[in-house]
């Protein structure tokens, strides 16, 4: 096997042949995988004191095998999180350029780097220069990676292998006025990538890239932190080519489902880089769990080390720091003084676009003619009204398209529209609100239009009958309807109904509208059988649109602690997990898994005995929450 050496940081790769790799194939990810190396490196106050910042090095750690198995072979999953030894990358591969096709890998990761503070030859945790500057012992990190690049042909033959290294050394800063130095080391790393091919069909191949550390092992006994001087840290990998692209292990096309799940993915989540879509071009391997296309806001003027918090949050808290705070954080790191000198020098448009922006509307655009619409003929154009976008739309995860609603003719758009609009309590939520949104009917389905199907609804109305028109007793409002039940859409047997606003509960910001509302003994009606507190359930999350947490849980058994109504009318159940050693703890304080009735089975037959008497009213679809994110809004 031909090998490549990339030490000290430098990229390496064995001598090309052919078209190279389409230039920038891995830069179009370069904000992502920069946030990924450098993620939990210092954290917010950004201070060596923080407690956080005392156990750091928590994604994509490879230590030498002996150290990290001392007490026995490591769990292999997909958790980046879990100390490892090794990291598999499994992927598909569509070949497009058989005779040309070439795979690039690159590997990168954090080598670890001790700072230490010394003062007439002796270590010190701190020492003050006689300009005042402080000077703090910390373990820092420099960024590494190695490059491979081989012919698609080689590596189905049987696979090529680099070792990847990073030189030991030592690098001596004086201090002015002789007052002490800064002294920074490094240990060798040592590892090894293989990748290798296999061929599926024609036109489609297995690709796995495997990195070990081959470092020798520390004494067992060694702390982690000293073992981390010969671990690879924050340890991703980017495969791209030329010829090629790359499929989605997270939505695949349907036929290639089956290869997917047996993609054998270990201490690493891969996603797909590029424009949006089932296949791309390049694909991001992370200790971190993402997206398929994950792209860095581009109002974020910088990395603060948290992608999971938000910006504007961590920027004011940064700068409300007092100036002692300030000082230790500047002498802490030269990433932490970064983030201090970019927030205390922060524009203010740009710190104003950190508030926020709206990215899940999309325009709306006309469904028919405007003369198709309830049979009102001379409208010019046709009035659309923009619902959410199709990912946040209840039961359409996945959906291609926004759903958009057309409206009567001019001379009857403000009657229409006001008749069509759903009531406030069940408006769409610009900013992303779970609320159900309202459905488009194709013009010749609308209840009333011509030719279309009668409705099974008896609330229903034709357009003579929308509110403000003769006769019209009350405005009525849409209901939410499943992707795969709107009109027009394969399989549905049936118009969208129209139903009047429940007469009998206040909305949702009135007085009262909680009354009769119970979580612990509420229950709602899954597959006939009544689920409420105490219900035991196995859990079913959606193939498509589930968080990527609650993916890990299918086929895990639970108990529902409570049901609990959001204001826009769904459902969301609470349940805790059987085999969590936390669960007494987690229902003592309100940490739940949120499931919707539809992503649960039950495990109790029908007609149980002890089940609770009287089920909750159904609920309309709605998005789906994690154990990080409880419903909109509960009732007590």
């Amino acid at each position: 096997m031909a090998e490549a050496l990339a030490e000290g940081g430098t990229k390496s790769a064995a001598t090309r042949g052919g078209a190279g790799p389409s230039p920038g194939v891995f830069e179009q990810l370069g904000a992502v995988a920069d946030a990924v190396l450098y993620e939990g490196y210092l954290l917010y106050p950004y201070r060596r004191s923080s407690t956080k910042n005392r156990v750091r090095w928590q994604f994509g750690v490879l230590f030498p095998r002996d150290w990290v198995e001392a007490d026995g072979p490591v769990t292999a999953g997909v958790s980046g999180s879990a100390d490892s030894w090794y990291q598999q990358t499994e992927c598909l591969l569509r070949v497009r350029q058989p005779d040309s096709a070439r795979v690039r890998v690159r590997v990168r990761y954090l080598q670890m780097q001790r700072k230490q503070v010394e003062e007439a030859g002796r270590p010190v945790e701190s020492l003050r220069g006689d300009d005042g500057t402080v000077h703090l012992t910390f373990d820092e990190a420099l960024p590494r990676e190695c490059e491979i690049e081989a012919p698609l042909d080689e590596l189905l033959r049987g696979g090529r292998t680099v070792t990847v290294s990073a030189a030991a050394g030592e690098d001596v800063e004086p201090l002015p006025d002789d007052t002490g130095r800064v002294v920074r080391s490094r240990e060798e790393i040592r590892a090894e990538t293989t990748v290798t091919a296999e061929r599926l069909s024609d036109g489609l191949c297995r690709i796995r890239v495997r990195t070990t550390n081959t470092a020798p092992a520390p004494p067992p006994r060694t702390p982690r932190d000293e073992a981390l001087r010969r671990a690879l840290i924050a340890t991703h990998t980017l495969i791209g080519g030329d010829g090629v692209e790359f499929v989605s292990l997270i939505d695949p096309p349907a036929d290639l489902e089956a290869l997917v799940r047996a993609c054998r993915n270990e201490f690493t989540f891969p996603v797909l880089g590029g424009e949006a879509g089932d296949t791309g071009p390049v694909l991001l391997s992370a200790p971190i769990i993402l997206p398929d296309h994950p792209q860095v806001a581009p109002e974020s003027p910088g990395d603060l080390h948290d992608a999971a918090e938000i910006d504007e949050i961590l920027t004011l808290r940064t700068m409300l720091l007092t100036d002692e705070e300030k000082r230790e954080a500047r002498a802490t790191d030269p990433r932490a003084a970064a983030i201090l000198d970019r927030v205390d020098t922060m524009p203010q448009e740009v710190f104003e676009r950190l508030h926020g922006a709206v990215r899940s509307l999309t325009p709306a655009t006309p469904t028919a003619s405007a003369d198709r619409l309830s049979g009102v003929a001379g409208s010019p154009e046709p009035v659309t009204f923009s619902a959410a976008s199709a990912d946040r739309l209840p039961g359409a995860a996945g959906s291609p398209e926004p759903v958009t609603l057309a409206s009567a003719p001019a001379d009857r758009s403000s009657d229409a529209i006001r008749s069509l609009t759903p009531s406030p309590d069940r408006m769409p939520d610009a900013f992303g609100s779970p609320a159900p949104v309202t459905p488009t009917a194709s013009a010749d389905r609308l209840p009333g239009a011509a030719g279309s199907p009668a409705s099974a609804n008896p609330a229903s109305a034709s357009a003579d009958r929308l509110p403000d028109a003769a006769g019209s007793p009350e405005p009525v409002n849409p209901v939410a309807a499943p992707a795969d039940r709107l009109p027009g859409t394969a399989g549905s047997p049936e118009p969208v109904t129209f139903a009047t606003a429940s007469a009998d509960r206040p909305a949702w910001w009135q007085e009262g509208a909680d009354d009769g509302l119970s979580p612990t003994t509420d229950t709602v009606l899954v597959d006939g059988v009544p689920l409420g507190g105490g219900s035991r359930v196995r859990l079913r999350p959606r193939g498509r649109g589930a968080d990527a947490q609650d993916m890990f849980l299918a086929g895990r058994t639970a108990e529902v602690a409570a049901v609990f109504h959001d204001v826009d009318g769904s459902v969301h159940l609470a349940v805790t997990l059987d085999d969590d050693p936390a669960a007494e703890l987690n229902n003592w304080y309100g940490r739940f898994h949120y499931f919707r009735p539809d992503e649960l089975e039950p495990l109790e037959p029908a007609g149980s005995p002890d089940e609770p008497s009287a089920p909750a009213p159904a609920a309309a679809p709605a998005r789906h929450t994690s154990d990080s994110e409880t419903p909109a809004a509960e009732a007590e």
